[in-house]
């Protein structure tokens, strides 16, 4: 499993010429860095006498964001397996018309299914976005520039995932599908540009400009 390998593993594995992994799992492996930092940030303020109004709100961001973590640690393998599936189709036998049919079905699924992996990977790095900024805003300001890091890391992890959808829906030919997962695509990316202009403006703030 990529979760398992050692960082040098995995960027070897990355950089090599087989086409997985790919940016679908650095996206999921970009998202789980910053619900990870994010973690940490709250993980420093939790107990801390500093900071007594924000122990509630921090206390109940803990739990979400482990469970983020959780789901894009499983993203980065799965999005790697569901690039092997759109592979494993596209070698199906296509000698008669019959498979030429069975071949060309299991190829759209197995692209819609390369497709819906990432918009979740983009929508759950989203969440982790805008609770980083949150920690950013009420957490310890020790760690204001790893809270900083937690969001920006989770927004790169979103555009990251959603070009890993856009280049799907190239191939997709069911419409009402491609048209409802742009619509997501839309959705998330206009909830993160708000957040996101919130924690640089944050960051200017706690960190410095």
């Amino acid at each position: 499993m990529l979760v398992e390998m050692t960082i040098k593993e995995f960027l070897s594995a990355l950089k090599s010429d087989a086409a997985a992994p790919g940016g679908g799992s650095a996206a999921a492996l970009a998202g789980a860095v910053g619900a990870a930092l994010a973690l940490m940030v709250g993980n420093l303020t939790l107990g801390n006498s500093k900071y007594p109004e924000a122990q509630d709100e921090v206390a109940a961001l803990q739990p979400q964001l482990e469970a983020c973590l959780a789901k894009l640690e499983r993203y980065i393998d799965e999005d790697t397996e569901a690039f092997n599936r759109v592979m494993d189709a596209y070698r199906l036998p296509k000698a008669t018309e019959e498979e030429k049919q069975a071949r060309s079905q299991a190829i759209q699924e197995a692209l819609q299914q390369a497709a819906v992996l990432p918009m979740t990977v983009a929508e759950t790095s989203q969440e982790v976005l805008v609770m980083a900024r949150r920690m950013l805003a009420i957490g310890n300001s020790n760690a204001a520039s790893d809270a900083a890091v937690a969001g920006r890391m989770a927004h790169t992890a979103m555009w990251a995932a959603i070009y890993n959808v856009r280049i799907n829906l190239g191939s997709i030919k069911d419409q009402a599908f491609v048209a409802a997962m742009k619509k997501r695509i839309d959705d998330v990316s206009a909830k993160a540009a708000d957040v996101l202009a919130a924690l640089l403006t944050e960051a200017d703030g706690k960190i410095g400009s």
